[in-house]
């Protein structure tokens, strides 16, 4: 809830942007559609306030394109194709979409060593990058959060499967371009850095919040706490991409996307558990290999675990582990089955660990 206000407060300023925009669209297609034909006669019959009209045409044009930068076309056009052409306080619609968080890590520590400046410049160096991904895969940025972005994707014309894999194909090219980043990075002497994805599919409420006189467009709703949540357990299993098993299940086998199970875990402010993956794609294909090399292990030690059979559990993290020496994934289930055995498991316990 924390991240949530948070996000919502940071952009409170757009909406006057957004009102404004709406405001003026019926006008603006007036103005510019009245433009055209003065500029189809040549350049002697223009008279004076034809002209100044014009001038008014193309300011209203530059003011569009201005709004735009504050706020979300697909935003806007989202709540038309419900056929509201205003945002009114407290407007609602419901859709299902794909969510997509992604965030810089070790934010703080890179901070603490820039000036204000550096660190204003350093944030748009790395979302100019993090732009192009989302776009092209037909997303759009719905809010910068600090050192964050929150993309929703939502595919005009297209179904469930087409929002999903529009998301993940987002994040694995974000995570290209980001190796692009570190390489001119090092060739002018500063460290690389990483980012971490989470995402997850589902239904959203997406509207209006705020006062009469203060208000945001903001997207709510256990699918937005959800991405939140898987984003920031990329740090904790060392993944950059973690994606949901809602996510990967809409999308089907028929992809190209390759991905291995992570954990069975409790969100905050979820009941039903989540199980998790990491999408693979953009590692060498080294990397990718050995992780898909003990997949199975990993699952099996899942299920094990799950049916509170730790020994056998255990065995199998063991052997994963001694094939792959070092995954981190791995440990973590082998420190996490060891400290499960020193406790008194809950009767309903359903086997997932607090995320």
């Amino acid at each position: 809830m924390i991240l949530i206000a948070l996000f919502i407060s940071l952009g409170l300023y757009a909406l006057i942007v957004t009102l404004l925009y709406i405001r003026q669209r019926r006008l603006t297609q007036h103005i510019i559609t009245s433009a055209t034909r003065i500029v189809s006669r040549p350049a002697g019959q223009i008279d004076d306030s034809e002209q100044r009209f014009l001038e008014k045409a193309d300011e209203a044009m530059r003011l569009t394109q201005t709004f735009q930068k504050f706020v979300p076309r697909q935003f806007v056009e989202h709540f038309a194709k419900h056929g509201n052409d205003t945002l009114e306080l407290g407007r609602a619609a419901e859709d299902e979409v794909a969510i997509l968080l992604c965030d810089i890590r070790g934010f703080s520590g890179l901070s603490e060593q820039m000036s204000p400046q550096e660190l204003m410049n350093f944030l748009n160096s790395c979302f100019l990058r993090m732009n192009d991904p989302i776009h092209q895969n037909g997303g759009f940025i719905d809010k910068f959060i600090g050192d964050a972005i929150m993309a929703l994707f939502n595919h005009p014309g297209g179904d469930g499967r087409a929002k999903a894999l529009d998301a993940v194909r987002a994040a694995i090219d974000l995570q290209q371009a980001l190796k692009i980043y570190n390489a001119h990075r090092a060739n002018v002497g500063y460290a690389g850095i990483s980012v971490g994805v989470g995402i997850h599919f589902g239904p959203v409420i997406l509207g209006t919040v705020g006062s009469d006189d203060r208000m945001d467009t903001t997207v709510i709703g256990d699918s937005v706490n959800v991405a939140f949540r898987l984003e920031s357990l990329a740090p904790k299993y060392h993944a950059d991409i973690v994606v949901s098993a809602q996510t990967l299940s809409i999308i089907g086998e028929a992809s190209d996307i390759q991905y291995r199970v992570l954990d069975w875990v409790r969100v905050k402010g979820r009941r039903s558990p989540v199980r998790v993956y990491e999408v693979l794609n953009h590692l060498d294909e080294p990397i990718r290999q050995n992780k898909l090399m003990i997949q199975h292990d990993i699952e099996q030690g899942l299920a094990c675990r799950i049916a509170r059979d730790f020994p056998t559990a255990l065995t199998h993290f063991h052997r994963a582990l001694s094939r792959i020496p070092g995954d981190p994934v791995v440990s973590y289930h082998i420190d996490t089955c060891q400290q499960l055995m020193q406790l008194t498991i809950p009767q309903d316990w359903d086997g997932s660990v607090s995320a």
